[in-house]
């Protein structure tokens, strides 16, 4: 069965307050996107297999270590963009690709529009990144994709979640893990997580 992670960090605790701030500005609101990101990645790659490196230092040689597993970081368009330079700090050699949904007004579920996938996967663990984790819906169907592609290893990465969301993926995918930020109380009669934070993308690109 999935493990649901929520962060109870001092720092994220703080930065999360300032991101679900109305008046936190879109400058202000990418650059504490982008830390906790950073924070809750640090937690999500915990288990990341090493393999040992032979080093010199200044004064002698020793026995080091670097990562033996190659990252892929899957943003879900177009809020999760602001997620990827958190990681990219930490892991500037992981892969970045891209994939767009959007809703069908008719069935209400998500259809992919964009996917840039190679036609092999290159990489040994996927991180879905997506600031809310709401319906699940879209999360879902990245999954759906990535494992059709042939992916082993995804996990998803987002700031705030709400029950039906986190229900919903852990269902749908039990070996997907989940990290989060917070845990939110609810999902609106539009599906907005309550108290949540708004519309991720509109507050990180200035469309609101």
């Amino acid at each position: 069965m999935a493990e649901v992670h929520v962060s109870d960090h001092p720092l994220v605790k703080h930065k999360l307050t300032l991101l679900r701030d109305k008046n936190t500005a879109p400058k202000k609101f990418r650059e504490l996107i982008r830390e906790i990101t950073l924070l809750i990645a640090y937690e999500a790659l915990r288990d990341l297999e090493v393999e040992p490196k032979e080093i010199e230092t200044p004064l002698t040689t020793t026995d080091g270590y670097k990562l033996a597993e190659p990252i892929g970081l899957i943003p879900i368009l177009r809020s999760g963009l602001g997620m990827v330079d958190g990681i990219w700090e930490m892991i500037p050699s992981a892969e970045v690709w891209h994939i767009g949904l959007f809703r069908d007004e008719h069935t209400l579920r998500p259809v992919s529009y964009y996917n840039r996938l190679p036609i092999r996967p290159t990489v040994s663990v996927c991180l879905i990144l997506d600031p809310m984790l709401a319906t699940g819906g879209s999360a879902i169907k990245t999954v759906e994709i990535l494992k059709e592609w042939g992916a082993n290893r995804i996990k998803f990465l987002g700031v705030i979640g709400a029950p039906e969301g986190v229900e919903a993926l852990t269902t749908a995918h039990p070996d997907v893990d989940i990290y989060l930020a917070a845990l939110d109380d609810h999902l609106n009669e539009h599906a907005y997580i309550v108290p949540g934070l708004g519309d991720a993308g509109d507050r990180q690109f200035g469309t609101a």
